[in-house]
């Protein structure tokens, strides 16, 4: 039987809205669109740039408790209100996937609080042990 489990970040989305952090499902670890916010403390900067560096933060942390890391990321998508706060994130971004080089989508939508700048989501396949 595939193993399938929910991973929770504490965020209070999560409780909130009825969704994990991540779920792992076999080798595939889908991880939900996550924001600039610290989960630990709830709170958000005002800069797009500290915003994406926080969301991989948080995505390392589901995936490390995956038992995988960014290095097993296969497909990103970032989801931004505003297209040109994307640019200013491509340093980040390079320096989390320039070496992994996984698939990746950008699209310009709303997100759900008028903070969030910057929301990014991963699917990453575990090795086989």
């Amino acid at each position: 039987m595939t193993e399938r489990r929910a991973i929770l970040s504490g965020s209070a989305f999560e409780e909130q809205i009825g969704y994990a952090r991540a779920v792992v499902d076999g080798d595939w670890v889908h991880v939900s669109g996550t924001t600039g916010f610290d989960y630990t403390t709830m709170t958000i900067s005002d800069d797009v740039v500290e915003q994406a560096e926080q969301c991989l933060r948080n995505i390392e942390a589901a995936l490390a408790e995956a038992r995988c890391s960014l290095a097993d990321v296969v497909r990103v998508r970032y989801l931004l209100p505003d297209r040109a706060d994307f640019e200013p994130c491509w340093p980040v971004l390079r320096r989390a996937f320039g070496g992994i080089r996984p698939a990746a989508t950008m699209l310009q939508c709303g997100l759900a609080d008028p903070r969030m700048k910057i929301e990014i989501e991963a699917y990453a396949r575990r090795g086989t042990d």
